[in-house]
């Protein structure tokens, strides 16, 4: 009897064995599925091309049944592409939005809802993400979108020129009247062709100026327009205000350089533009440093965000998780970012960051995270292009002086308020 159950039992464990090698020497069966998942970007060109591609190397390794494959765009064409290959129903299966787009994609049911994936996935943790980034990217409940990144603006300065004009430099407890005065005084000093101030008339300025001077853009439940009240008459005095004095360059003393340009040949003392720039100014011929810009009844920064996203129609929604999820948090992808001063990483973990921080120019970097303390983000609206020009078209001409300030306002008010019934 012993001698049969021995026999039952080597015939036993030889049976697994033949049917383990069969496993395995049988393609079909042995092999794990691979998938091929779309990425469409805009953030990667021109400049990031190649970190793009190293991020994508390093997530294939680490899952090697996965591979991306990148389309791209540059961000003057890519929502148009986006927007054609959704109404022709092929939507990339993750794509690249920024928050002022997500509204239209989410309420119109394109987006996954990430949610779902992220539930199965043990090892995630939404404190990875730095709170406000991660947020601003779910709606009724649903996580559209995991951020990729976050950027503010912040005031550049050109040492040299405030150094020439005998000009106290920039400080991170200057207010508009503060501005104000240096660049009266910069004015006084700076030869003819140069600058003491670049801040413009426009949409991205407006709502963050208005923010400053205690002001909302629309009401909290976004059915009326709420820029034309004293905060919004304030705020766009200041930015008018800034031209009519001769502090920022009209478009024709411009010429054919724009302002990133002007403030490269040293013909801008103060620039307020965005921390995307630091690459592009850092081999300068002159010292520059950067603050916090400057609030008005309040401190008030821009809180731009970029997020990857999945199509609701993806058929590996898995994957795509996978991928959202390394390319905006995994630690490989982290250093990639910041190593390439690829804006900045939304994430919570200060240890990461601190590479960002040591690197220079600027010296002050730590005005970058000062800056968001005190977010501004911007109104966004299903019919975000058209509010953006309706606003624009009535700022630029009162910039121009064709009517005044509150004439501009309540007109645009009165359009907005027009769109704002047809969402």
């Amino acid at each position: 009897m012993k001698g049969n159950k021995r026999k039952i039992w080597a015939a036993g464990i030889a049976g697994i064995l033949v049917a383990s090698v069969g496993l395995v020497s049988n393609p079909a069966i042995a092999a794990p599925k691979k998938v091929t998942i779309n990425f469409f970007t805009f953030t990667s060109v021109p400049d990031h091309v190649k970190d793009l591609q190293a991020m994508v190397a390093a997530f294939e390794k680490k899952n090697p049944t996965i591979r991306i494959n990148v389309q791209s765009a540059s961000y003057a064409d890519y929502f148009t592409k986006l927007k054609t290959r959704v109404a022709g129903n092929q939507t990339p299966d993750t794509f690249e939005l920024n928050y002022e787009n997500f509204v239209t994609y989410a309420s119109a049911g394109t987006l996954l809802d990430f949610n779902k994936v992220s539930a199965k996935d043990k090892t995630f943790k939404k404190s990875s993400y730095y709170g406000k980034a991660y947020d601003v990217f779910s709606a009724n409940g649903k996580q559209y979108g995991v951020p990729s990144s976050f950027s503010t603006v912040v005031l550049y300065y050109n040492k040299d020129l405030f150094k020439a004009a005998g000009v106290a430099t920039p400080t991170s407890s200057w207010d508009w009247s503060d501005e104000a005065a240096a660049a009266a005084a910069l004015k006084a000093k700076l030869p003819e062709g140069t600058y003491a101030d670049f801040q413009p008339t426009q949409f991205w300025e407006f709502y963050k100026v208005l923010g400053q001077a205690g002001g909302k853009f629309l009401s909290p439940d976004k059915k009326k327009a709420l820029f034309n009240k004293q905060p919004g008459i304030n705020a766009l005095n200041w930015l008018v205000s800034k031209t009519a004095n001769g502090y920022t360059p009209t478009k024709a003393q411009m010429g054919t350089l724009d302002d990133g340009a002007m403030f490269k040949a040293g013909k801008i003392a103060m620039y307020h533009t965005g921390i995307w720039m630091f690459d592009a100014f850092k081999d300068l011929p002159f010292g520059w440093d950067i603050v916090v810009e400057p609030g008005g009844v309040t401190p008030g920064n821009h809180f731009f965000a970029n997020a990857v996203v999945a199509s609701a129609k993806t058929k590996n929604a898995d994957a795509a998780w996978k991928w959202a999820r390394f390319m905006t948090s995994d630690p490989a992808a982290v250093k990639i970012r910041l190593a390439a001063a690829w804006e900045i990483p939304a994430i919570s973990d200060k240890s990461a960051l601190s590479i960002y921080l040591s690197k220079t120019p600027p010296a002050n970097r730590a005005a970058v995270f000062e800056a968001l303390k005190n977010p501004i983000t911007p109104p966004v609206i299903r019919q975000q292009n058209e509010m953006q020009d309706t606003v624009n078209a009535w700022l630029e001409k009162a910039l121009n002086g064709t009517v005044s300030v509150t004439e501009a306002l309540n007109s645009a008010a009165s359009a907005v308020n027009a769109i704002l019934a047809k969402e």
